[in-house]
């Protein structure tokens, strides 16, 4: 019964921290004028909610090309813009082959902050590692 609860526990923890999906009426209407107001030419946009923040989607064969969080007082984030693997920092492959052996990297993306700071972001089975513009390791989210 305690193992049960444990593992129950363990799943609902885990999913608390995985992105919702969200229809475009549960977005904050300041949130959407937000995006509207930096990126106009946004179409077709996807919304989830992640660390309480909001994530519009959109571009692209998969609508993801561009992703931009805004916090729910529609303060602008940052920017992920899909890339192809071949176009990240020459170090983050070797990287990636050296600490998550086996690993390949599914998709890769070039981060904007709002101070204009620049990131890449190289998604691996099990999250997403985050690199400086130089290609240097940073963190895994």
């Amino acid at each position: 019964m305690k193992k049960t609860f444990l593992m129950g526990l363990a799943l609902i923890s885990t999913c608390n921290l995985m992105a919702q999906d969200l229809k475009s009426k549960d977005v904050p209407q300041a949130v959407k004028a937000a995006l509207m107001s930096k990126y106009p030419d946004a179409a077709k946009v996807s919304w989830e909610k992640e660390k309480g923040n909001y994530e519009a989607n959109w571009g692209g064969k998969s609508g993801e090309d561009n992703s931009v969080v805004f916090t729910p007082a529609a303060v602008f984030v940052e920017i992920v813009k899909a890339i192809p693997v071949s176009s990240l920092p020459v170090s983050i492959a070797p990287y990636v082959a050296t600490h998550y052996k086996g690993q390949k990297i599914k998709e890769a993306g070039k981060v904007t902050d709002v101070t204009g700071k620049t990131m890449y972001e190289a998604e691996i089975k099990g999250g997403d590692l985050i690199f400086d513009d130089k290609g240097n390791f940073i963190k895994k989210d």
